[in-house]
Protein backbone atom coordinates (compact mmCIF):
# COMPACT_ATOMS: atom_id res chain seq x y z
CA UNK A 1 0.00 0.00 0.00
CA UNK A 2 2.45 2.36 1.05
CA UNK A 3 3.71 3.57 -2.54
CA UNK A 4 4.53 6.80 -0.30
CA UNK A 5 5.33 7.53 2.89
CA UNK A 6 2.50 9.85 4.36
CA UNK A 7 -1.34 8.62 3.66
CA UNK A 8 -3.73 10.04 1.80
CA UNK A 9 -7.57 9.81 2.80
CA UNK A 10 -10.71 10.72 1.34
CA UNK A 11 -13.70 11.28 2.98
CA UNK A 12 -17.19 11.67 0.85
CA UNK A 13 -19.51 12.89 2.49
CA UNK A 14 -17.92 15.59 4.72
CA UNK A 15 -20.68 16.34 6.29
CA UNK A 16 -21.80 13.12 7.63
CA UNK A 17 -23.24 13.71 11.25
CA UNK A 18 -21.25 10.48 12.37
CA UNK A 19 -17.52 10.63 10.60
CA UNK A 20 -16.71 14.13 9.34
CA UNK A 21 -15.65 15.45 12.57
CA UNK A 22 -14.60 12.47 13.96
CA UNK A 23 -12.25 12.00 10.44
CA UNK A 24 -10.46 15.45 11.02
CA UNK A 25 -9.69 14.69 14.89
CA UNK A 26 -7.89 11.04 14.24
CA UNK A 27 -6.28 12.56 11.10
CA UNK A 28 -5.13 15.73 13.28
CA UNK A 29 -4.62 12.78 16.18
CA UNK A 30 -2.56 10.05 15.15
CA UNK A 31 1.32 10.54 14.23
CA UNK A 32 0.63 8.00 11.88
CA UNK A 33 -1.63 10.04 10.16
CA UNK A 34 -1.12 13.41 10.43
CA UNK A 35 1.73 13.85 8.16
CA UNK A 36 -0.72 12.91 5.11
CA UNK A 37 -3.86 14.47 3.63
CA UNK A 38 -7.24 14.45 4.53
CA UNK A 39 -9.40 15.51 1.19
CA UNK A 40 -13.07 16.76 2.19
CA UNK A 41 -15.62 15.94 -0.17
CA UNK A 42 -19.35 17.25 -0.06
CA UNK A 43 -22.28 18.26 -2.73
CA UNK A 44 -23.32 21.02 -0.22
CA UNK A 45 -21.13 23.61 -0.81
CA UNK A 46 -22.04 25.37 2.52
CA UNK A 47 -21.45 21.97 4.70
CA UNK A 48 -17.90 21.75 2.92
CA UNK A 49 -16.78 24.91 3.33
CA UNK A 50 -17.63 24.76 7.36
CA UNK A 51 -15.68 21.60 7.38
CA UNK A 52 -12.45 22.47 5.89
CA UNK A 53 -12.74 25.81 7.89
CA UNK A 54 -12.93 23.32 10.97
CA UNK A 55 -10.08 20.93 9.69
CA UNK A 56 -7.79 23.64 8.48
CA UNK A 57 -8.49 25.59 12.20
CA UNK A 58 -7.76 21.95 14.20
CA UNK A 59 -4.47 21.26 12.15
CA UNK A 60 -3.60 25.45 12.87
CA UNK A 61 -4.02 24.71 16.56
CA UNK A 62 -2.41 21.58 16.92
CA UNK A 63 0.59 22.32 14.66
CA UNK A 64 0.43 19.40 12.62
CA UNK A 65 1.70 19.13 8.71
CA UNK A 66 -1.57 17.33 7.98
CA UNK A 67 -2.57 19.14 4.41
CA UNK A 68 -6.13 19.74 3.78
CA UNK A 69 -7.62 19.41 0.40
CA UNK A 70 -11.81 20.28 -0.15
CA UNK A 71 -13.92 19.93 -2.85
CA UNK A 72 -17.39 19.12 -4.41
CA UNK A 73 -16.03 16.35 -6.97
CA UNK A 74 -14.63 13.70 -5.57
CA UNK A 75 -12.57 13.22 -9.47
CA UNK A 76 -10.56 16.20 -7.81
CA UNK A 77 -9.25 14.82 -5.04
CA UNK A 78 -8.87 10.59 -5.80
CA UNK A 79 -5.88 10.48 -7.37
CA UNK A 80 -3.04 9.13 -5.05
CA UNK A 81 -5.53 8.60 -2.69
CA UNK A 82 -4.59 5.62 -0.12
CA UNK A 83 -8.21 5.32 1.49
CA UNK A 84 -11.41 6.56 0.39
CA UNK A 85 -14.35 6.54 2.91
CA UNK A 86 -17.72 6.55 1.54
CA UNK A 87 -20.33 8.16 4.37
CA UNK A 88 -22.97 10.34 2.43
CA UNK A 89 -26.46 10.43 2.47
CA UNK A 90 -28.64 12.17 0.17
CA UNK A 91 -31.89 13.62 2.20
CA UNK A 92 -31.56 10.13 4.28
CA UNK A 93 -33.87 11.64 7.12
CA UNK A 94 -36.25 12.75 5.00
CA UNK A 95 -36.44 9.48 3.27
CA UNK A 96 -36.47 7.78 5.88
CA UNK A 97 -39.14 9.54 6.99
CA UNK A 98 -41.50 8.55 4.22
CA UNK A 99 -40.07 5.08 4.51
CA UNK A 100 -41.30 4.72 8.08
CA UNK A 101 -44.42 6.15 7.40
CA UNK A 102 -45.70 4.12 3.89
CA UNK A 103 -44.56 0.76 5.55
CA UNK A 104 -46.96 1.48 8.43
CA UNK A 105 -49.70 1.62 6.41
CA UNK A 106 -49.01 -1.53 5.36
CA UNK A 107 -48.78 -2.83 8.94
CA UNK A 108 -44.64 -2.91 9.33
CA UNK A 109 -43.58 -0.80 12.02
CA UNK A 110 -39.67 0.29 11.73
CA UNK A 111 -37.76 1.55 14.36
CA UNK A 112 -34.67 2.42 12.48
CA UNK A 113 -35.87 2.05 8.56
CA UNK A 114 -32.28 2.23 7.24
CA UNK A 115 -31.07 -1.69 7.14
CA UNK A 116 -33.93 -3.82 6.40
CA UNK A 117 -37.46 -3.84 5.93
CA UNK A 118 -38.89 -1.79 3.58
CA UNK A 119 -36.81 1.20 4.43
CA UNK A 120 -33.58 -0.83 4.41
CA UNK A 121 -34.33 -1.50 0.66
CA UNK A 122 -35.56 1.91 -0.69
CA UNK A 123 -32.09 3.05 0.79
CA UNK A 124 -30.36 0.71 -1.35
CA UNK A 125 -31.99 2.35 -4.13
CA UNK A 126 -31.36 5.70 -3.25
CA UNK A 127 -27.80 5.54 -1.99
CA UNK A 128 -26.00 2.31 -4.16
CA UNK A 129 -26.35 3.74 -7.36
CA UNK A 130 -24.24 6.72 -6.28
CA UNK A 131 -22.15 4.13 -4.12
CA UNK A 132 -21.12 2.03 -7.30
CA UNK A 133 -20.35 5.47 -9.95
CA UNK A 134 -17.59 6.64 -6.87
CA UNK A 135 -16.16 2.97 -7.03
CA UNK A 136 -15.78 3.09 -10.43
CA UNK A 137 -14.46 6.83 -10.06
CA UNK A 138 -11.55 4.75 -7.69
CA UNK A 139 -11.47 1.96 -10.12
CA UNK A 140 -9.88 4.61 -12.65
CA UNK A 141 -8.25 7.21 -10.65
CA UNK A 142 -7.01 5.25 -7.41
CA UNK A 143 -7.21 1.75 -8.13
CA UNK A 144 -4.95 0.22 -5.12
CA UNK A 145 -7.14 2.49 -2.53
CA UNK A 146 -9.28 0.66 -0.54
CA UNK A 147 -13.27 1.84 -0.07
CA UNK A 148 -14.46 2.04 3.25
CA UNK A 149 -18.28 1.67 2.69
CA UNK A 150 -19.76 3.55 5.84
CA UNK A 151 -23.46 3.78 4.55
CA UNK A 152 -26.11 2.48 5.42
CA UNK A 153 -27.46 -0.82 4.84
CA UNK A 154 -23.89 -1.32 4.84
CA UNK A 155 -23.64 -5.02 4.74
CA UNK A 156 -26.30 -4.74 1.23
CA UNK A 157 -24.04 -1.61 0.10
CA UNK A 158 -20.79 -3.39 0.90
CA UNK A 159 -21.93 -6.61 -0.79
CA UNK A 160 -22.83 -4.79 -3.73
CA UNK A 161 -19.52 -3.47 -4.04
CA UNK A 162 -18.27 -7.44 -4.11
CA UNK A 163 -20.43 -8.24 -6.62
CA UNK A 164 -20.57 -5.26 -9.27
CA UNK A 165 -16.66 -3.53 -8.54
CA UNK A 166 -14.96 -6.54 -7.76
CA UNK A 167 -11.76 -4.98 -8.97
CA UNK A 168 -12.33 -2.45 -6.33
CA UNK A 169 -10.45 -3.48 -2.91
CA UNK A 170 -13.19 -2.61 -0.70
CA UNK A 171 -15.05 -3.57 2.89
CA UNK A 172 -17.71 -1.86 4.67
CA UNK A 173 -17.97 -0.94 8.33
CA UNK A 174 -20.89 -0.01 11.40
CA UNK A 175 -19.91 1.71 14.50
CA UNK A 176 -21.95 -0.04 16.57
CA UNK A 177 -19.39 -2.80 17.41
CA UNK A 178 -16.48 -1.07 17.54
CA UNK A 179 -13.57 -2.38 19.45
CA UNK A 180 -12.05 -2.51 21.64
CA UNK A 181 -15.15 -0.87 23.55
CA UNK A 182 -17.71 -3.68 22.64
CA UNK A 183 -15.93 -5.80 24.31
CA UNK A 184 -15.39 -3.57 27.33
CA UNK A 185 -18.52 -3.62 27.70
CA UNK A 186 -19.45 -7.40 27.75
CA UNK A 187 -16.47 -8.15 30.01
CA UNK A 188 -18.46 -5.72 32.71
CA UNK A 189 -22.29 -7.63 31.75
CA UNK A 190 -19.98 -10.68 32.71
CA UNK A 191 -18.71 -9.49 35.98
CA UNK A 192 -15.15 -10.19 34.79
CA UNK A 193 -13.74 -6.93 35.71
CA UNK A 194 -15.94 -4.28 37.27
CA UNK A 195 -14.98 -0.93 35.34
CA UNK A 196 -14.00 -0.63 31.24
CA UNK A 197 -10.47 0.62 31.90
CA UNK A 198 -9.47 -2.64 34.12
CA UNK A 199 -10.34 -4.32 30.78
CA UNK A 200 -6.57 -3.84 29.19
CA UNK A 201 -5.40 -7.11 31.67
CA UNK A 202 -7.17 -9.14 30.01
CA UNK A 203 -6.13 -11.33 27.18
CA UNK A 204 -7.90 -12.92 24.02
CA UNK A 205 -7.24 -16.38 25.79
CA UNK A 206 -8.68 -15.04 29.27
CA UNK A 207 -11.86 -13.46 27.13
CA UNK A 208 -13.00 -15.50 24.14
CA UNK A 209 -15.66 -13.71 22.55
CA UNK A 210 -17.15 -14.74 18.97
CA UNK A 211 -19.78 -12.51 17.52
CA UNK A 212 -20.92 -13.14 13.95
CA UNK A 213 -24.30 -11.94 11.81
CA UNK A 214 -25.14 -9.80 9.21
CA UNK A 215 -24.82 -6.14 9.93
CA UNK A 216 -27.47 -5.23 12.65
CA UNK A 217 -28.54 -8.52 13.18
CA UNK A 218 -24.98 -9.87 15.20
CA UNK A 219 -25.34 -12.22 18.18
CA UNK A 220 -22.80 -13.56 20.85
CA UNK A 221 -21.96 -17.11 20.26
CA UNK A 222 -19.44 -17.58 22.68
CA UNK A 223 -18.26 -15.99 26.02
CA UNK A 224 -15.84 -17.73 28.13
CA UNK A 225 -13.50 -16.51 30.33
CA UNK A 226 -10.76 -18.67 31.43
CA UNK A 227 -12.23 -21.84 29.50
CA UNK A 228 -15.77 -20.92 31.60
CA UNK A 229 -18.73 -20.24 29.72
CA UNK A 230 -19.94 -16.21 31.08
CA UNK A 231 -22.64 -15.65 28.30
CA UNK A 232 -25.05 -17.02 31.05
CA UNK A 233 -24.28 -14.42 33.10
CA UNK A 234 -23.99 -12.04 30.40
CA UNK A 235 -27.86 -12.43 30.00
CA UNK A 236 -28.54 -12.93 33.56
CA UNK A 237 -27.05 -9.08 33.50
CA UNK A 238 -29.96 -8.07 30.61
CA UNK A 239 -32.53 -9.80 32.69
CA UNK A 240 -31.84 -7.42 35.73
CA UNK A 241 -31.46 -4.44 33.70
CA UNK A 242 -34.83 -5.37 32.19
CA UNK A 243 -36.88 -5.13 35.48
CA UNK A 244 -35.62 -1.47 35.28
CA UNK A 245 -35.85 -0.60 32.01
CA UNK A 246 -39.39 1.51 32.06
CA UNK A 247 -37.62 3.66 35.17
CA UNK A 248 -36.38 6.83 32.95
CA UNK A 249 -33.83 6.84 30.70
CA UNK A 250 -33.51 7.40 26.30
CA UNK A 251 -37.38 7.02 25.28
CA UNK A 252 -36.24 6.82 21.21
CA UNK A 253 -37.72 4.39 19.03
CA UNK A 254 -34.61 2.87 18.86
CA UNK A 255 -33.83 2.76 22.31
CA UNK A 256 -36.95 1.27 23.91
CA UNK A 257 -37.33 -1.68 25.37
CA UNK A 258 -33.29 -3.07 24.23
CA UNK A 259 -32.88 -4.82 27.47
CA UNK A 260 -36.03 -6.50 27.79
CA UNK A 261 -36.10 -7.16 24.10
CA UNK A 262 -32.62 -8.76 24.48
CA UNK A 263 -33.50 -11.06 26.86
CA UNK A 264 -36.45 -12.55 25.31
CA UNK A 265 -34.15 -13.39 22.05
CA UNK A 266 -31.58 -15.08 24.03
CA UNK A 267 -34.56 -17.24 26.08
CA UNK A 268 -35.67 -17.93 22.63
CA UNK A 269 -32.73 -18.82 20.65
CA UNK A 270 -30.20 -19.27 23.60
CA UNK A 271 -28.04 -16.56 22.16
CA UNK A 272 -27.41 -12.99 23.05
CA UNK A 273 -28.00 -10.30 20.40
CA UNK A 274 -25.53 -7.61 19.98
CA UNK A 275 -26.92 -4.89 18.06
CA UNK A 276 -30.57 -5.09 19.78
CA UNK A 277 -31.40 -1.30 18.36
CA UNK A 278 -31.79 -2.43 15.04
CA UNK A 279 -32.34 -5.97 15.69
CA UNK A 280 -35.63 -5.90 17.47
CA UNK A 281 -36.56 -4.73 13.45
CA UNK A 282 -35.56 -7.57 11.67
CA UNK A 283 -37.88 -10.04 13.68
CA UNK A 284 -41.38 -10.08 13.25
CA UNK A 285 -42.48 -10.50 16.98
CA UNK A 286 -42.69 -6.94 17.90
CA UNK A 287 -44.94 -5.93 14.85
CA UNK A 288 -48.19 -6.05 16.49
CA UNK A 289 -48.96 -9.05 15.06
CA UNK A 290 -49.51 -11.81 17.70
CA UNK A 291 -53.07 -12.80 19.20
CA UNK A 292 -51.36 -12.96 22.67
CA UNK A 293 -51.25 -10.64 24.49
CA UNK A 294 -47.35 -9.44 24.74
CA UNK A 295 -45.42 -7.30 28.19
CA UNK A 296 -43.20 -5.88 24.96
CA UNK A 297 -45.37 -3.72 23.55
CA UNK A 298 -45.17 -3.37 19.72
CA UNK A 299 -42.37 -1.59 18.01
CA UNK A 300 -42.30 2.55 18.00
CA UNK A 301 -42.05 4.14 15.01
CA UNK A 302 -38.06 6.00 13.95
CA UNK A 303 -38.13 9.26 14.75
CA UNK A 304 -36.91 12.01 11.98
CA UNK A 305 -37.34 15.15 14.16
CA UNK A 306 -35.33 13.67 16.86
CA UNK A 307 -31.98 13.35 14.06
CA UNK A 308 -32.88 16.52 12.56
CA UNK A 309 -32.42 18.08 16.12
CA UNK A 310 -28.95 16.27 16.13
CA UNK A 311 -27.90 17.16 12.93
CA UNK A 312 -28.75 20.83 13.74
CA UNK A 313 -26.71 20.70 17.24
CA UNK A 314 -23.86 19.19 14.86
CA UNK A 315 -23.77 22.10 12.35
CA UNK A 316 -23.94 24.29 15.81
CA UNK A 317 -21.23 22.95 17.58
CA UNK A 318 -19.24 22.96 14.15
CA UNK A 319 -20.37 27.33 13.93
CA UNK A 320 -19.12 27.26 17.60
CA UNK A 321 -15.17 26.36 16.54
CA UNK A 322 -15.63 27.89 13.45
CA UNK A 323 -16.65 31.28 14.48
CA UNK A 324 -14.27 31.49 18.22
CA UNK A 325 -17.40 31.09 20.14
CA UNK A 326 -15.53 27.75 22.03
CA UNK A 327 -11.97 27.80 21.47
CA UNK A 328 -10.64 24.99 19.10
CA UNK A 329 -8.85 22.94 21.30
CA UNK A 330 -12.11 21.95 23.17
CA UNK A 331 -12.56 20.33 19.93
CA UNK A 332 -9.84 18.13 20.22
CA UNK A 333 -10.79 17.42 23.93
CA UNK A 334 -14.51 16.36 23.40
CA UNK A 335 -14.24 14.48 19.70
CA UNK A 336 -12.15 11.08 19.53
CA UNK A 337 -11.43 8.27 17.22
CA UNK A 338 -14.19 6.78 15.28
CA UNK A 339 -13.93 3.21 13.93
CA UNK A 340 -13.09 3.74 10.04
CA UNK A 341 -10.01 5.72 11.48
CA UNK A 342 -9.09 3.31 13.73
CA UNK A 343 -8.83 0.88 10.53
CA UNK A 344 -7.12 3.04 8.79
CA UNK A 345 -4.46 3.87 11.30
CA UNK A 346 -3.82 0.16 11.53
CA UNK A 347 -3.58 -0.68 8.25
CA UNK A 348 -1.60 2.17 7.28
CA UNK A 349 0.91 1.73 10.56
CA UNK A 350 0.87 -1.46 10.68
CA UNK A 351 -0.44 -1.56 14.33
CA UNK A 352 -2.10 -5.47 14.35
CA UNK A 353 -5.56 -4.24 16.12
CA UNK A 354 -8.29 -6.29 15.77
CA UNK A 355 -11.65 -5.08 14.45
CA UNK A 356 -15.53 -5.80 13.86
CA UNK A 357 -15.68 -5.38 9.79
CA UNK A 358 -18.49 -6.61 7.17
CA UNK A 359 -16.77 -8.78 4.50
CA UNK A 360 -17.00 -12.29 2.93
CA UNK A 361 -16.96 -15.20 5.51
CA UNK A 362 -14.21 -16.97 3.98
CA UNK A 363 -14.23 -19.78 6.51
CA UNK A 364 -14.90 -18.16 9.86
CA UNK A 365 -18.70 -19.69 10.31
CA UNK A 366 -17.88 -23.07 8.26
CA UNK A 367 -21.73 -23.65 7.78
CA UNK A 368 -22.21 -20.20 6.13
CA UNK A 369 -21.18 -19.68 2.51
CA UNK A 370 -17.44 -18.42 1.75
CA UNK A 371 -19.17 -15.39 -0.15
CA UNK A 372 -21.33 -14.52 2.85
CA UNK A 373 -21.26 -10.95 3.87
CA UNK A 374 -21.04 -11.18 7.45
CA UNK A 375 -19.90 -8.89 9.93
CA UNK A 376 -16.75 -11.00 12.06
CA UNK A 377 -13.76 -10.25 14.42
CA UNK A 378 -11.02 -9.69 11.57
CA UNK A 379 -7.11 -9.04 12.00
CA UNK A 380 -6.48 -5.65 9.48
CA UNK A 381 -3.56 -5.01 7.93
CA UNK A 382 -2.37 -3.62 4.56
CA UNK A 383 -3.86 -6.19 2.18
CA UNK A 384 -7.51 -5.68 3.92
CA UNK A 385 -9.55 -7.73 6.86
CA UNK A 386 -8.65 -11.06 7.40
CA UNK A 387 -11.57 -12.57 9.67
CA UNK A 388 -11.07 -14.83 12.76
CA UNK A 389 -12.67 -18.36 13.19
CA UNK A 390 -15.62 -17.98 14.29
CA UNK A 391 -17.23 -21.54 14.46
CA UNK A 392 -20.87 -22.77 13.81
CA UNK A 393 -23.95 -20.68 13.17
CA UNK A 394 -26.50 -21.76 15.01
CA UNK A 395 -29.58 -23.99 13.48
CA UNK A 396 -32.25 -20.87 13.32
CA UNK A 397 -30.02 -18.41 13.22
CA UNK A 398 -28.44 -19.32 10.63
CA UNK A 399 -31.78 -19.49 8.37
CA UNK A 400 -32.64 -15.70 9.30
CA UNK A 401 -29.63 -14.93 8.37
CA UNK A 402 -29.58 -16.38 5.30
CA UNK A 403 -32.65 -14.38 4.81
CA UNK A 404 -31.65 -11.01 5.25
CA UNK A 405 -28.33 -11.34 3.21
CA UNK A 406 -30.67 -13.01 -0.09
CA UNK A 407 -32.80 -9.90 0.44
CA UNK A 408 -29.92 -7.62 0.55
CA UNK A 409 -28.31 -9.33 -2.24
CA UNK A 410 -31.89 -8.44 -4.77
CA UNK A 411 -31.56 -5.44 -2.94
CA UNK A 412 -28.36 -4.68 -4.92
CA UNK A 413 -29.24 -6.35 -7.80
CA UNK A 414 -32.67 -4.54 -8.12
CA UNK A 415 -30.67 -1.22 -7.86
CA UNK A 416 -28.34 -1.69 -10.26
CA UNK A 417 -30.90 -3.17 -12.90
CA UNK A 418 -33.97 -1.37 -12.39
CA UNK A 419 -35.55 -4.38 -12.81
CA UNK A 420 -39.45 -4.34 -10.57
CA UNK A 421 -39.50 -8.06 -10.34
CA UNK A 422 -36.44 -8.22 -8.61
CA UNK A 423 -37.29 -5.70 -6.28
CA UNK A 424 -40.54 -7.17 -5.49
CA UNK A 425 -38.93 -10.40 -4.91
CA UNK A 426 -36.02 -8.70 -2.74
CA UNK A 427 -39.52 -6.80 -0.95
CA UNK A 428 -41.08 -10.58 -0.44
CA UNK A 429 -38.06 -11.81 0.81
CA UNK A 430 -37.35 -8.95 3.27
CA UNK A 431 -38.62 -10.87 7.04
CA UNK A 432 -40.96 -8.24 7.75
CA UNK A 433 -43.33 -8.48 4.49
CA UNK A 434 -46.07 -11.14 5.27
CA UNK A 435 -47.98 -10.15 1.55
CA UNK A 436 -47.60 -10.23 -1.65
CA UNK A 437 -50.45 -7.92 -2.37
CA UNK A 438 -49.36 -6.09 -0.06
CA UNK A 439 -45.62 -5.55 -1.53
CA UNK A 440 -46.74 -5.01 -4.74
CA UNK A 441 -48.87 -1.94 -3.19
CA UNK A 442 -45.88 -0.61 -0.95
CA UNK A 443 -43.09 -1.16 -3.58
CA UNK A 444 -45.89 1.51 -6.28
CA UNK A 445 -46.01 3.83 -3.50
CA UNK A 446 -42.59 4.04 -2.27
CA UNK A 447 -41.38 4.63 -5.69
CA UNK A 448 -43.51 7.34 -6.41
CA UNK A 449 -43.20 9.20 -3.11
CA UNK A 450 -39.36 8.76 -3.62
CA UNK A 451 -38.91 9.72 -7.03
CA UNK A 452 -37.06 12.72 -6.62
CA UNK A 453 -34.36 10.51 -4.72
CA UNK A 454 -34.15 7.66 -7.35
CA UNK A 455 -32.75 6.80 -11.14
CA UNK A 456 -34.70 7.69 -13.98
CA UNK A 457 -34.40 3.95 -14.81
CA UNK A 458 -37.13 3.34 -12.45
CA UNK A 459 -39.91 5.43 -14.15
CA UNK A 460 -39.54 4.73 -17.90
Amino acid sequence: MKKHQHPKVVVIGAGSLFFGRQAIWQMAHSPHLNTGTLALVDSDPVHLEKMVTLARKVVAHTGVKLRIEGSRKAAEVLPGSDFVVLSFADHSVRYRGIDCAIALKYGIRMCSGDTIGPGGIMRVLREFPVILAYAKQVEKLCPDAWVINYINPTAANGLGLRIFAPRVRSFALCDGLHMPHVKKHYAVRAGIVRKPEQFNALTDRDFDFRMAGPNHFTWLLKATHKGRDVAPRIADSLRKAAAKETEGGDTGAKALFNETISYALYEAFGYVPTCTAHTKEYVRFWQGLGKTPEPIPPLSIWETGDRYERHADMWTQVDSFNYGIRPIGDFMKIMGPDHATDIVETMWAGLNKPFFINTANGAAVPNMPQDAFLELLCDVNKDGPKPRPVGPAPVGLRGLWQQVLDTHELSVRAAVSGNRDTLLQAFLCDPLVSSIADAKAMMEELLAAERRALPRMWFR
